[in-house]
């Protein structure tokens, strides 16, 4: 199958698409722009910038990728946006180029759900097999974790970190590190339990649902502070490989600032 592109859509001749590619009417590529095979881009998107998009993903109407990044220290540099295979980006998602604090990349994994209207600022760094819903906002620099699922009209502060197999709930304001395997939600989000959806349905073993189950405990309700918790869960033979995640990333998130371990990382 050739490529397929819409007698009104605007290619800039400069434009690497791969075979098998198809274009909607209105759509408008830039010069910088690399497309894989199998893409789908229906009517009236916009790549602009240095854009890389992978294979046999499906880009909706109105979405724009590769804007400039809404930063004002941005200072005009070739930044990029590369997205992986297999993603499906719903209509009016907008996902900004890297900016130069870090290292000029958003990048956005494969398998991905993004859902109408959310955005994806610059620096984000997505993992892959993600659910964003609907109007959810994430600030530069964030950080979304494998197999993370974040609900509809979220807003994710800058420098947070979505950890993987985590849950947050609709209308949540996450201005903390979200740990992975928890459920959180409120405003603020706060770990209000494992997420027991996910990790049911990725086929966890029962021993390490129990075993998370039980550090939520003793770290969210008991609260008996991560070394303790870490000394009751090694006695109850609950130091499980991902339990030792958890504990990890919570450490992590505790030797940074407000709540975010990656804050240290902030440039200005």
């Amino acid at each position: 199958m050739a490529t397929s592109i819409a007698n009104t859509a605007w290619i800039d001749p400069r434009a690497e698409l791969d075979e098998e590619v198809e274009v909607g009417p209105f759509t408008t590529i830039g010069p910088h722009v690399k497309i894989g095979a199998g893409t789908k881009i229906m009517n009236s998107v916009t790549l602009m910038g240095h854009v890389t998009i992978g294979r046999d993903n499906v880009i909706y109407p109105h979405a724009v990728i590769g804007g400039e990044p809404q930063d004002i220290s941005y200072a005009g540099t070739d930044t990029q946006v590369i997205v992986g295979d297999n993603n499906i980006i719903r209509e009016n998602v907008t996902i900004n180029r890297g900016s130069e604090k870090e290292d000029g990349i958003t990048r956005i994994g494969s398998n991905n759900f993004l859902m109408a209207g959310m955005h994806v600022a610059h620096d984000c760094k997505l993992g892959s097999h993600i659910i964003i819903a609907n109007g959810t906002m994430l600030g530069g620099h964030v950080h979304v974790d494998d197999h993370a699922s974040i609900s509809g009209g979220v807003a994710v502060h800058h420098y947070t970190t979505i950890g993987s197999f985590s849950f947050v709930g609709g209308l949540s304001r996450v201005l903390h590190d979200v740990p992975p395997y928890m459920l959180c939600e409120g405003l603020p989000a706060r770990p209000r339990c494992i997420n027991i959806v996910a990790l049911k349905r990725n086929n966890f073993d029962s021993a390490v649902i129990d075993a998370l189950a039980e550090a939520h405990r003793l770290l969210y309700r008991s609260k008996i502070g991560l070394d303790a918790a870490r000394e009751v869960l090694r006695g109850n033979d609950h130091l499980l490989p991902q339990v030792n995640h958890l504990l990890g990333f919570i450490e992590g998130q505790q030797e940074g600032r407000h709540g975010r371990g990656r804050e240290v990382r902030r440039a200005a």
